[in-house]
């Protein structure tokens, strides 16, 4: 993924990861999963009465049919995944 990004002028060697905590329910006005099992994993911490909304990414980037963001470290599509990425952003952009 560094190389993809890279490619298109993004620096995102300082990112890390880090799990989801029921906190973030809290942190944070929308929570952006990836996929349908990230969406359920995140789900399944949502503490009661909160109602922070969770949407997929590709909920953002209806026009490119996708309904997840392939894990580009299986699917070995770095640029596939960036492209995805760059489109959903735009158009979580554009929603605010």
């Amino acid at each position: 993924m560094q190389t993809a990004a890279r490619a298109r002028g993004y620096d995102i060697s300082d990112l890390r990861a880090r799990q989801f905590v029921p906190e973030d329910f809290d942190r944070f006005d929308l929570i952006v999963a990836m996929d349908d099992a990230n969406l359920r994993a995140i789900e399944a911490q949502r503490p009661a009465g909160n109602a922070t909304p969770v949407r997929l990414f590709t909920d953002f980037a209806p026009e490119t049919g996708a309904d997840h963001v392939p894990d580009p470290y299986f699917t070995r599509d770095f640029d596939g995944a960036l492209a995805l990425i760059e489109i959903a952003a735009r158009g979580l952009k554009a929603s605010l």
